[in-house]
């Protein structure tokens, strides 16, 4: 990928799994003006690391050193720094970031100081708490971003809502309904996978739980792990090392008995595990827009959510933690017909070429970005000569939403 004369290079700027699976075809869609940055805010091998491998992408081209661990100031700081020296030896025409993480928010940073456009993918996602890290890096993308790919007709509304110019927002669909397609194992590996973690297809609940609104409070980890522990089916919970740490550190390590704690698992084996499950109960975003392509049932564990758009078209439902969760558990486990209704159903997030629009988007702004330095021109938004299947057309069979349920009550709020 190195081979791309860096006036014509895009930086794709990624430091967890989620952002691998997600920008996995739209590097490949870039091919050699790709030059992929991994900041390692997930230094765990497990975590991220096989990704690259799993996806078929070739190792980064650059990797950042001592940034993943760090407190959340301190490692945006540092990606910023290290963002910065790498963009004044090697400016590139475009930057790309996914979602909301501190890497999405230091990559458009450095980006923008550098006077290079900024591609946001999965733009416009809005859950109005600010006691979520991942909303305050949404937000300050949001004011950064040159083109925002926003996966939903709800998320575009957000933008406008905000004053972003109808120029800059593309309806592009998301790039999860590629990624899952591309990563979902064979039926035969995943029977492999039940036997090896002693379940039967449809008789087991997988769940995740990773969040710090979750994991920092001890009353509120110890009603989930409680409730998980009482719904009468086996329940897989593969640990994050976070969620790891806070159990031992908070005392709950008895509350483990009742469940099959496992090790973190790639994302081919938990989309295996996910597509023959019962339920899915998680505190996940990656999972809220999973659960719409496996057609599965999911428990939303979050006092919010940025995602109202699985919640409305009828796969998961949002919960704080509690007794509502073994009860709504159960009254889904037990429902003979959800499975053929939710087979039944479209998932609001597009028709797989996401991809393809989000790379086209980028090309075209990276050369208006050539253009512009080779004219002189450096200084603010080089302006996007828009494609028009790139931006135009909404995903095929994407339903419109809305961001309200029947009776008025938000999707972004619990029930």
């Amino acid at each position: 990928m190195v081979s791309s004369p860096l006036s014509e290079a895009v930086a794709v700027v990624l430091g967890t799994r989620p952002e691998i699976l997600k920008l996995a075809g739209v590097i490949r869609g870039l091919g050699d003006r790709a030059r992929v940055v991994y900041t390692g805010q997930h230094y765990d091998e497990a975590m991220a690391g096989g990704v690259f491998r799993a996806m078929r992408l070739a190792p980064p081209d650059v990797r950042l050193t001592d940034i993943g661990g760090a407190v959340r100031g301190r490692q945006i700081g540092d990606m910023i720094s290290a963002l910065s020296d790498l963009f004044t030896a090697e400016p590139p025409a475009a930057v790309v970031v996914q979602g909301d993480t501190n890497t999405t928010s230091a990559g458009a940073q450095a980006a923008h100081y550098h006077g290079v456009p900024v591609v946001h993918v999965e733009a416009g996602l809005r859950s109005r708490d600010r006691e979520m890290p991942e909303e305050i890096n949404r937000q300050v993308v949001g004011v950064l971003a040159d083109a925002h790919c926003a996966p939903t007709t709800v998320a575009a509304a957000n933008l406008r809502a905000e004053g972003v110019p109808e120029s800059r927002i593309h309806l592009t669909g998301n790039t999860i309904v590629e990624a899952v397609a591309e990563s979902m194992p064979g039926p035969a590996e995943c029977a492999a996978l039940l036997r090896r973690h002693g379940v039967r297809a449809d008789q087991y609940v997988l769940a995740t739980v990773h969040r710090p609104e979750n994991t920092d409070d001890p009353a509120r980890l110890e009603r989930i792990l409680t409730e998980l522990g009482g719904l009468g089916l086996p329940v897989l919970f593969p640990m994050h090392p976070r969620t790891r740490g806070c159990i031992a550190r908070h005392g709950l390590a008895e509350r483990l008995a009742a469940l099959r704690a496992i090790e973190p698992i790639d994302h081919p084996s938990f989309l295996g595990l996910a597509s023959r499950a019962r339920l899915l109960v998680s505190d996940s975003g990656g999972v809220q827009e999973e659960c719409t392509v496996l057609k599965k049932p999911l428990i939303v564990v979050r006092n919010s959510t940025e995602r109202p758009e699985a919640v409305e078209a009828g796969f998961a439902t949002l919960l704080r933690p509690g007794p509502a969760i073994g009860e709504l558990a159960r009254r889904l486990i037990a429902d003979a017909s959800l499975a053929a209704r939710l087979a039944a159903l479209p998932s609001p997030y597009g028709d797989g070429r996401a991809g393809e629009r989000i790379t086209a988007l980028t090309l075209a702004l990276a050369d208006a970005r050539g253009r512009a330095v080779s004219a002189g021109r450096t200084s603010g938004s080089p302006g996007l000569p828009v494609p028009p299947d790139a931006v135009a057309a909404t995903a095929a069979g994407e339903p419109r939403t809305t961001q309200r349920l029947p009776g008025g009550r938000p999707c972004t709020s619990p029930v």
